[in-house]
């Protein structure tokens, strides 16, 4: 969206993608690519035009073998083969593509952030200016010494380059990002400073691309995890139930309730899960690739031991975020008073949904199943108790966020 909208200032600006080399694609994605490319004529044409479709017929017939960057200079997206882009400037040495720049967009998993920004951030020791940073990362990591907190992507961002937080901004939905290039009407929301928020929603702005601005930073990052982690099980209840309304229905208003009372513990006063925060929501649960991934678990159509990266998916970042979440809410060093017995308890207890989804895909003691008998449990409170609670700000850990008590 960028290359289209400023590509034509090349000698003011210039846009580069990094790209790890050596991700080989496999035989049936050559395939299944070289059909979409014989499906688009502009497609066909740019690549004969640019000497670059007779590898794709190589690969097609199994002469010779693609990689991932290679696809990506030609504006083909491995985990987005059905939409081909614009041609990108790709480089797959990280100190060329980030030395200089002024904006640096973090399309990273939030597994793989902190590493590749320390190393960023070594290629900055010398520089003058402050680059300004935008995460779209979805996930969220646990360190639970010395004591329990969740790390966020913006702050793994600022703890690995010094880059200062009001530099370090989130963007999210909600939108789908193939059907954003294809120009569909979407909004998005860009989330940090106001030195820097306004300017850039003004910039990444497009007639079918509305950005607005917030300053709620860790709600919007916050629930950037979530959604995923609901968003599995979002498609294991529409598969199991052959996409029943009524259990989809059921099962938003649970897990929706219990991302309510997550971010209220780790924020005084977060965003309500409403108008775009509950749209991101809502898209991520109906048609993301962490729903997707859900819905093929239940079908047994992908297994756990395929791990979580998936070929034509890429990094479904709703497994590990599953279990940092468990693992933070279930610390002993930390307790709440029960919604219904008052009794003090670990803040995992009155969130039935993601203990569930942790023993479906960490512990793996039960099989996809299980989603629906928690939802049918009979003992499940209204969600609307658990929000009301939560909404008291009885349950708010200062330090679950780094914060002091």
């Amino acid at each position: 969206m960028l290359q289209d909208s400023y590509g034509h200032l090349r000698e003011k600006a210039q846009v580069r993608i990094w790209r790890r080399p050596g991700k080989a694609v496999d035989r049936a994605t050559a395939e299944h690519l070289f059909e979409v490319i014989n499906s688009r004529e502009d497609v066909l044409r740019r690549l004969i035009r640019r000497c670059a479709y007779l590898k794709y017929v190589e690969a097609r017939l199994g002469d010779r073998t693609l990689y991932a960057d290679e696809l990506l200079k030609d504006g083909i997206c491995l985990n987005m083969i059905d939409t081909p882009l614009c041609p990108l400037k790709v480089v797959t040495n990280l100190q060329e593509a980030v030395w200089d720049a002024d904006v640096v967009v973090n399309g990273l998993p939030s597994t793989e952030t902190y590493d590749v920004f320390k190393e960023i951030g070594r290629y900055w020791k010398e520089r003058i200016t402050v680059p300004v940073i935008i995460s779209l990362a979805k996930g969220i990591e646990a360190e639970l010494d010395p004591v329990p907190r969740i790390i966020t992507p913006t702050q793994m961002i600022n703890r690995a380059t010094g880059v200062p937080v009001e530099n370090i901004l989130y963007l999210g939905g909600p939108n789908i990002a193939s059907e954003i290039y294809n120009k569909e009407y979407a909004n998005a929301r860009i989330c940090g400073a106001e030195k820097w928020r306004k300017p850039l929603a003004k910039f990444l702005r497009q007639p079918h691309f509305i950005v607005w601005d917030n300053e709620d930073l860790v709600t919007h990052e916050v629930m950037g995890g979530l959604k995923n982690v609901y968003a599995i099980g979002a498609g294991m209840v529409a598969s199991l139930t052959k996409e029943s309304a009524t259990s989809k229905a059921v099962y938003f208003a649970h897990c929706t309730s219990e991302m309510i009372f997550i971010t209220h513990l780790l924020a005084k006063e977060p965003e309500k899960l409403a108008g775009p925060l509950l749209a991101d929501t809502y898209v991520t649960l109906l048609k993301g690739r962490n729903a997707w991934y859900g819905q093929m678990l239940a079908k047994g159509e992908l297994s756990l031991d395929m791990g979580d990266s998936i070929q034509g998916k890429g990094m479904i970042q709703g497994v590990s975020a599953v279990k940092a979440f468990y693992e933070l809410l279930s610390q002993s060093s930390l307790s709440v008073l029960h919604p219904e017995d008052k009794k003090p308890v670990a803040p995992i207890e009155p969130c039935p949904i993601l203990k569930t989804l942790y023993e479906i895909l960490i512990t793996r003691e039960f099989a996809c199943e299980a989603i629906l008998q928690t939802l049918r449990d009979q003992t499940m409170n209204d969600p609307r108790e658990l929000i009301e609670v939560a909404q008291t700000h009885a349950f708010y850990i200062p330090s679950l966020l780094g914060h002091k008590q």
